[in-house]
């Protein structure tokens, strides 16, 4: 197949034809194309007799070819969707006989008046074409229904092409990070900024980095696991109310809601608390649901809901002694623990060895699985939230929470530690339970950052926010690799 398309490549070289040309000038897309046939009909035109009058060019991908007598009957797709194209013999003279040449996949420019046929098929009639750019693989044999899931994700050019849906995914991605940036700067007053993705110290939370090395520094370099750090070096900086959205990396596992590298979306403001945090998070759902969906009523996990009606907020604690009996501020020790988490059959692997590690887990088996409408989680024992500010009724807790829709995580906050000495402690606590669990998955100390807070970091809350499940919910994906062009596979 792919020796045929190159010889049709070497006939249309032989004609003199460049079969990849640096442009083609396009004057209406697919969608303008029919538009126009629209308005012709709207003012009483008959679009056969006045075509001289409304020549237009458009270019698109083949995506069929029918041959009827005298005449050929081509359907192209460009990025606003698909129309069919018609080609007569007797007006295209020896021009014709190129379309031999052609396969479905090549990309072709056309030039014509939109006319509607008798089947009612608006369509534009050529008068010229050029090849755009010849294709030398063919689509696969049921383009219509690429529905093998690696090959979708692995070559998502394909599926872009084949499924409509995942290009309704793809733009709308983009439009939910823009009404977000919007939200945040345009409403909010916030700040965008850029932070570094190379990093001495992968710090700002528990999670195992990526590692590379950097030559003409001679030095150890990781990929960031959050932006945290640096942004609260912005508000010791005076700059109050900071965001930036941008990729995090992350060296753990992938299921239907992880990827090694994900998109958040991190943001600061000065003399606010987690309870403002989680008034943000509502009002960033409703106000993107809303921009982009045109409804805050949402369906996803064949649950409904409504994200203009406030969030539950609901006690870690209380929530995990209902689910499984367990009070975890009566098995202080990771052993104690660990042996009434076994108790209720729940697995815990060797390599979760800490106490934070060991109550992570029974919350993901007995809490999470049941937080299916928009839930705020408050207030975490310290031992999981080294960077959170003490709740001022229980110094074993803090002052966070975490969102969930589906069951699924979709956001985490702080009311953010400010007082460098307690954080500089829980930073070496933290250190000290790396080198005793050997757990690569806590947080690391970055005396940069400490030096920054002893200058003095004002009252902050601060929230991060998964854009590739929020883009997920609000497109009723399940599978974080519908969202991701190109998500990480297995080999």
């Amino acid at each position: 197949m792919v020796q045929e398309r190159i010889q049709k490549l070497q006939n249309l070289r032989d004609q003199g034809i460049d079969p990849y040309p640096a442009k083609y000038q396009r004057t209406h897309s697919t969608k303008d194309a029919k538009t126009l046939l629209e308005t012709i009909e709207l003012n009483g035109e008959d679009p056969k007799t006045s075509s001289e009058e409304n020549v237009i060019s458009i270019a698109g991908r083949i995506l069929a070819m029918r041959s009827m007598g005298r005449a050929t009957f081509i359907d192209i797709q460009d990025g606003d969707g698909k129309i069919q194209t018609m080609f007569r013999s007797n007006a295209l003279g020896s021009l014709y006989d190129m379309l031999r040449d052609l396969d479905i996949g090549d990309w072709i420019g056309i030039e014509g008046s939109p006319i509607r046929t008798r089947t009612g098929e608006a369509t534009v009639l050529a008068n010229s074409f050029t090849v755009v750019c010849k294709s030398l693989r063919s689509l696969p044999e049921k383009w219509h229904g690429l529905t093998n899931v690696e090959s979708r994700y692995r070559q998502r050019y394909l599926d872009l092409i084949s499924n409509e849906d995942s290009k309704i995914n793809a733009i709308t991605r983009s439009k939910i990070i823009d009404q977000i940036r919007r939200f945040m700067i345009d409403q909010r007053n916030y700040i965008e900024v850029e932070t570094p993705i190379l990093v001495p110290t992968a710090a700002g939370a528990s999670a195992r980095p990526f590692a590379t090395y950097h030559n003409s520094l001679d030095r150890d370099l990781f990929l960031r696991i959050a932006t945290e750090l640096h942004l609260k070096r912005l508000v010791v900086g005076g700059l109050e109310k900071v965001f930036e959205i941008g990729k995090i990396f992350r060296n753990e596992g992938i299921d239907l809601n992880h990827n090694p590298e994900f998109t958040s979306m991190e943001s600061y403001e000065a003399f606010t608390d987690y309870n403002d945090m989680m008034n943000l998070v509502e009002d960033i759902f409703e106000s993107v649901s809303l921009s982009v969906k045109g409804t805050s009523k949402i369906v996803f996990r064949e649950t409904e809901f409504d994200l203009s009606e406030p969030w539950p907020k609901l006690n870690l604690r209380d929530e995990i002694i209902r689910a499984s009996g367990i009070d975890f501020l009566e098995f202080p020790s990771a052993d104690s623990l660990r042996h009434e988490v076994l108790n209720l059959g729940i697995q815990v692997s060797e390599r979760l060895n800490s106490w934070g590690s060991i109550l992570d887990k029974l919350i993901s088996a007995v809490v999470e699985p049941n937080l299916l409408r928009p839930t705020f989680l408050v207030d975490y024992p310290i031992e999981m939230s080294p960077l959170a500010k003490k709740h001022p009724d229980n110094p074993k807790i803090v002052e966070r929470f975490e969102g969930f829709i589906g069951g699924m995580e979709v956001c985490n906050a702080f009311s953010e530690l400010n007082d460098p000495v307690d954080q500089r402690e829980r930073f070496e606590q933290q250190e000290l339970l790396q080198k005793e669990y050997n757990d690569e998955e806590t947080d690391r100390l970055d005396e940069d950052f400490l030096i920054a807070m002893e200058h003095g970091m004002p009252p902050t809350g601060g929230l991060g926010l998964g854009i590739d499940r929020l883009v997920m919910v609000l497109t009723g994906n399940t599978s974080i690799r519908e969202i991701v062009l190109f998500p990480q596979l297995r080999s």
